[in-house]
Formats: C-alpha cells, structure tokens, sequence
C-alpha cells in the first residue's frame, strides 16, 4: 500500500500555492491551525491567514461577508463543530446568500476516534445535503483533495470539502481532474456495485479484489460529490445488480440513503447499506477499531457483499 499524506495536508499545502498565487484567497480558522494543518500557510502567507478564536459561527460570517466583497476565504475547522455550532450561519450567510466559502472541515464522521460523541459529525451530510446552494465533497486520497480543490476554485459556489486526518493510500495518479457531481467508476463488475465515498473508497476496493478471488465481479464506484449526486452513475450500478454503499456517515440521510431514494424511486434493487449506526451513539476508540466494529473495513464491507451476491443468486 502506497501511503500518501493525509487529505487536510494536501489541502492546506495546496491552499497555500492558491494563497501566494491569489492575494484574494485567505484562511480563517477557530482556534484549529493545528488540527487544520494550516501552520503552513500562516507562516508563508500571514497577512491573508485569519485566527478566530473558538467561534465558529462568526468564524462562518467574517467569511461570507469578505467573500460580499470580493475575497475568497478557506474556512477551516473540525466538522463536528461546523455542522452543529455554526449551521445555521452556514445555512443562511452562505448557502442561502450564495457567497462564494469554501469550508474545509477536517476530521469528519469518527476521525476524532477516541474523544468520542462531542467530537464526531456522523450527521454533517444529511445536513448539508438537505439545504440547498452548497456542494459536498468527500475525497478520498491526496490527487482528489487537489483536483477538487481545483475544479470548486473554478467555480463561485460555496462548498462543503470534508476529510479524515490521517494518512490515505494513494488511489489516483497526481494531477487527475474531477468533475463535481461526476462519479468515478474504479472497477468494472457485473455481479454487483460498491459505491463509496471519502475514507471508504480504499477499503470497498480491498474488498472488491477479495470477491474477485472468489468469482464475483464487484465494481467499485468512487461517490467523490454528495451533493448534487450522481443519479446517471447510481442508476447505471442499479442496471448491473445489487448495491452496497459504504460511508463513514450515519445510515441516516447520507450517501446510503440518497442512492436507495433513486433506486426506490426508478429502478428497484437490492441493497445494503454499511455506516455508522443512526439509533445510537458509535462507540469511542482509534478509527480502525470503529471501522472494525460497525463492519467499514475490508472485511466487513467483503461480507456484505458476498452475502448480498450470495442472496441476489437464489
């Protein structure tokens, strides 16, 4: 496995490149320059690098009222504390007013592992999904943090860039273009699809090889942007056969839910849907541990759908 650096590095060495390019670009961030990895950024560029304090909601003002007036600010925080703390500001200075924020929120879903419920954001895209004006996106390797990053630059839309905070094996070659909304297919598979996204999309691949070596041919179907969809690609996996999706998320309103709405809705099919329980607080502990438990590793994802494949037959 080729490791690269984790997503929040790559954004943040990126924003820096963006920064020094651009005078307009600036970093706000809520007392995270650490958690954000964006000492780099304020060491290199100090005048465009912002320091808040704990206040998230007037973290997310301050940026959408210099995005009104022509700069384009980077705010970047721990999910968790944006999707709950500043939603609302986030909701109405930026979705609703269409300024052009882009938030980086790191340590998305269970990546604050051990620090537990206060810390995790199982929650934040069935929020943002739910309101309208705002793209989410979830990469899941250094190349797509970058090529994201680019394609949302290109454009005036806020947006919502969520990762992990460690380490991600290397998926894409460097310099790979993304287009937002536009679904990757990784594997071709004429048994069944996986449809993952973020920190999911490695494992789902481990997972499809492991089937191969049993005779079942599972595609794997990289779900990069959550908001808009990709319903062609979802009712394209639906035409092959049964669905699995992966997501470091709640199964409550994320990238589960939303494909099963289009496969209900157009085309019936079998599904499963693997993430973090909705009736429940996940327990505490390092990621991997959590992934184990709730079956988002390798092997839980592989008994998925070897079950469903097996099921599917009969």
């Amino acid at each position: 496995m080729n490791t690269g650096l984790s997503c929040r590095e790559v954004f943040c060495n990126h924003l820096t490149e963006m920064g020094t390019a651009d005078k307009r670009v600036v970093a706000l961030t809520s007392d995270a320059k650490g958690s954000t990895a964006l000492g780099v950024f304020a060491k290199a560029l100090p005048e465009q690098f912002v320091e808040v304090g704990i206040a998230e909601q007037n973290e997310i003002g301050m940026a959408a009222g210099m995005a009104a007036v022509g700069l384009k600010p980077y705010v970047c925080a721990p999910a968790s504390f944006l999707s709950a703390r500043a939603l609302e500001q986030i909701k109405v200075d930026v979705a609703y007013s269409r300024m052009n924020v882009k938030i980086l929120a790191v340590s998305g879903g269970i990546s604050y592992g051990a620090l537990g419920a206060s810390h995790h954001s199982p929650h934040d895209i069935a929020v943002f999904r739910a309101i309208p004006g705002i793209v989410v996106v979830l990469p899941c390797d250094e190349a797509q943090t970058v090529g994201l990053m680019d394609a949302l630059a290109a454009t005036d839309t806020p947006a919502y860039f969520r990762v992990g905070k460690v380490a991600m094996p290397v998926i894409y070659p460097a310099g790979t273009t993304f287009e937002i909304g536009k679904a990757v297919r990784l594997r071709n598979g004429d048994d069944l699809t996986i449809i993952a996204c973020g920190e999911m999309v490695y494992p789902a691949l481990q997972a499809a090889e492991k089937l191969a070596g049993e005779g079942i041919a599972a595609g794997v179907l990289d779900m990069h942007t959550l908001s808009p969809l990709d319903e062609a690609a979802v009712l394209e996996a639906a035409a092959i056969g049964p669905i699995v999706t992966v997501e470091e998320h709640s199964v409550n309103g994320g990238l589960g839910a939303a494909v099963a709405q289009i496969t209900a809705t157009h085309r019936p099919v079998a599904m499963r849907t693997l993430g973090l329980p909705g009736d429940e607080n996940a327990v505490a502990g390092a990621s991997p541990d959590v992934f184990r438990h709730y079956g988002l590793d390798e092997d839980g994802i592989y008994a998925a759908a070897r079950e469903l494949s097996a099921t599917n037959r009969k």
